[in-house]
């Protein structure tokens, strides 16, 4: 008696589809927020024009005060003045990128009684904000970030990039940077919901991470303990590590490991975030409405 043939069967693996669908889908979803963030500054491009000249103002005090400084044309720290005065430029220009105003969104919303609205929305409420505020960046890139850093190089005596490599490399560390203030941002954000106001937090969070980040004093130049704190905190790859990218003091190895620190500080306050978010989400009280 003949065997009957036996037949083959393929198994579809239908998880990469999904998991690319569910890229593609949450790509799509931070695009159209990115879109809201950047249509919704249209309302206030006046602010921008006026900040190109705030900009400019904080860079020719901080010239004059180098200036004095460096009276005798020596070193400090490594730095001579014309690289001390391309750091601060620099650091003010990427500061109006990567500046962004996710946790004052989140306390006006509790404050008006709207976050509510962000609740029932569909999508993960971090991404959005995130999202939203990526938007208004590369909005700023275009009518701040590019005019301040045209004016700047036309009026003072600024450094050019150190070389391709290290102006590719602080192009994405910028980009980072952005990441970095965003998700730290969206972490101080969450304790609105549980303090109801957080404005004394907010004044202190400013000045703490401009003096922090290195935009108002190279890292280098605080005593050594500080030095040493602040090199295992997130801080100074917000300014200090991109804009020495940009003067080439960090290379080959040194460049690699500076973005992958930036990488990891990344994925850290994203998560930091999201884990504040829902803790602080468990017991909400809504006012206004």
């Amino acid at each position: 008696m003949a065997s009957s043939p036996s037949v083959r069967t393929e198994q579809v693996d239908t998880k990469a589809p999904a998991a690319f669908s569910s890229l593609t889908r949450a790509l799509r979803v931070f695009g159209q927020f990115m879109r809201v963030g950047f249509v919704n500054t249209l309302a206030y491009r006046l602010r921008y024009y006026t900040g190109i000249v705030t900009y400019f103002i904080y860079v020719a005090v901080y010239y004059f005060i180098w200036k004095a400084i460096f009276e005798h044309g020596q070193k400090i720290e490594g730095f001579d003045f014309s690289q001390i005065l391309t750091y601060i430029a620099v650091g003010w220009i990427i500061r109006s990128f990567y500046f962004n105003n996710i946790d004052q969104d989140i306390a006006q919303q509790v404050l008006e009684g709207k976050l509510a609205m962000d609740l029932i929305k569909p999508v993960n409420v971090q991404s959005m904000y995130v999202a939203q505020a990526f938007g208004e960046a590369v909005f700023r890139l275009a009518l701040l970030t590019a005019p301040t850093a045209l004016v700047l190089l036309l009026v003072y005596p600024l450094r050019w990039p150190a070389g391709w490599a290290s102006f590719l490399a602080f192009f994405w560390s910028v980009v980072l940077s952005f990441f970095i203030v965003a998700g730290i941002n969206f972490a101080v954000g969450t304790l609105a919901i549980r303090l109801q106001s957080i404005l004394g937090l907010l004044r202190a969070k400013y000045f703490l991470l401009e003096l922090f980040s290195g935009l108002l004093l190279p890292i280098s130049f605080f005593p050594h303990a500080a030095q040493k704190v602040l090199a295992v905190l997130p801080f100074q790859y917000i300014s200090y590590v991109p804009v020495l990218l940009y003067l080439g003091k960090l290379h080959g190895l040194a460049m690699a490991r500076a973005l992958g620190i930036q990488l990891f500080w990344v994925a850290a306050l994203m998560g930091l975030g999201h884990a504040m978010w829902r803790w602080s989400t468990q017991k909400i009280t809504i006012q206004g409405g």
